[in-house]
């Protein structure tokens, strides 16, 4: 095996990852030191110079095998269980369990199990080092040291440690150190309790945030504050409000005459896009958090709603049923050019722009049910990804990879109706569930655990 990705190519992502000066001097992520670790042999380091070799596109088909010990008792073994657990959910790297964390890895003996890649790590107290290896060469790709002082913080480490090797190997930053907010739903369904719910994004570390006595909707995850926006019915009068996550404080967000709803945070965080109503209709507004300053950018007389930037902020999807049916339609961030992309059967909602910008996916209703789909966002090459009695409310991952969903069932199903938050990769493939103590929906995936 050539070595994963070139010195050069390394060096960028740590530099992304981490900042030079912190590299150098260690830094603290959220209360985590992270430490550099030299290499454990002295030829190991720029030999491993050369191009990429493993994609992630290839890694679908060749999930790439990698040795995992365990890291010991207590922390130990939770930080070797999320880990493995990590990289087998993405479908990507099918890991080979090993009971020796030995500092030096018996390379030839991996080598004949098929490894690519081999991971060598220990804990002790409040400290992990952990090494990835190339299995063919015996070069040290990683090293790095993590210090924590709580328990919990264990998981968190595994999950920047699984963000680390995915992005060595496959040269895209991991989702692993990421959260999801969503709407936690218990009682009759004919008369639900639904508060605003935050969790890791493997169902770990589930917190509920608000106490039930108000219905709350669309939960939109800050892509970069500790920030959540969404829909609530405090005083029985529909609002969008924000959620700040680290003073538990709530603030109304925009005051109009008519209801708001559905919105959705600008890339850079500035500012709430969201639909008003306004006689039948609803329009589009961009609300400045700053200045509290309003903007309106469609007035068509029909129901615009569901609005999405691009990631560059350039443009913004958004459904609208001004043709007569609902559909996607395209339209610059001021609000004019306004085109339709989507001519499928059926209608179409909840578009969401990837963060890599080269697909929107979207819900499409008709033929007796909901599909979950993609489209570049000029509306060609469509395709449907899953289908259900419901399914709706996507979510990208931080590097468009994957998406989370809400999946709900029929009352007069099996099991009788249910509503869950589900996951599927891009290309249709992976669909795989995410466990909650009660029933979900509305899934928002935030861009980092800050």
């Amino acid at each position: 095996m050539r070595p994963i990705i070139s010195d050069n190519d390394a060096d960028i992502l740590r530099d992304v990852f981490i900042p030079r000066r912190s590299v150098l001097y260690g830094c603290a992520v959220g209360g985590i030191m992270v430490t550099p670790l030299s290499s454990a042999f002295a030829q190991a380091g720029k030999d491993a110079a050369g191009a990429a070799e493993i994609t992630v596109d290839r890694a679908r088909n060749e999930p790439i095998p990698i040795v995992i010990p365990n890291f010991g008792s207590g922390n130990g073994g939770v930080i070797t269980q999320v880990v493995t657990s990590d990289l087998n959910n993405t479908g990507l790297f099918r890991v080979i369990s090993s009971t020796s964390p030995t500092p030096t890895p018996d390379f030839a003996s991996y080598k004949a199990m098929g490894a690519r890649a081999v991971v060598t790590g220990s804990v002790s107290g409040g400290r992990v080092e952990f090494r990835l290896w190339n299995a063919l060469t015996g070069q040290q790709i990683q090293g790095t040291a993590y210090s924590f002082s709580g328990n919990g913080d264990a998981r968190r480490v595994a999950h920047m440690i699984g963000d680390v090797i995915y992005e060595r190997l496959l040269g895209e930053k991991g989702y692993f150190n990421t959260r999801i907010a969503y709407v936690s739903q218990t009682g009759r369904r004919t008369n639900p309790t639904k508060r605003l719910a935050v969790m890791d994004y493997d169902g770990a570390n589930n917190r509920i945030l608000t106490n039930g006595k108000w219905l709350v909707l669309t939960p939109r995850f800050s892509p970069v504050s500790n920030q959540i926006a969404f829909m609530s019915y405090v005083n029985d009068r529909p609002r969008v409000y924000l959620f700040n996550l680290q003073t538990g404080q709530q603030r109304l967000l925009g005051d109009f005459t008519g209801i708001s709803f559905a919105p959705r945070f600008s890339p850079d965080g500035r500012s709430v896009i969201m639909s008003v109503t306004r006689g039948a209709g609803s329009d589009i507004y961009v609300v400045d958090l700053a200045s509290g300053s309003k903007r309106q950018i469609t007035s068509s007389g029909a129901i615009d709603t569901s609005p999405c930037f691009s990631p560059d902020g350039s443009q913004i999807v958004f459904s609208s049923d001004r043709g007569g049916k609902q559909q996607l339609y395209v339209m610059s961030a001021s609000g004019g050019g306004a085109h339709r992309i989507s001519y499928g059967s059926g209608s179409y909602a909840n578009p969401v722009w990837s963060p890599r910008g080269d697909v929107i996916a979207f819900v499409r209703i008709g033929g007796g049910g909901f599909s979950l789909g993609t489209m570049a966002p000029d509306g060609t090459g469509e395709r449907i990804l899953t289908q259900g009695f419901t399914v709706e409310s996507p979510t990208f991952c931080p590097n468009g990879r994957v998406l989370a969903f809400c999946n709900q069932s029929a009352s007069s199903s099996a099991g009788g109706f249910s509503s869950s938050i589900r996951t599927i990769g891009v290309n249709g493939f992976n669909e795989r569930s995410i466990p909650t103590s009660t029933m979900a929906s509305g899934p928002s995936w935030s861009s980092s655990n800050t």
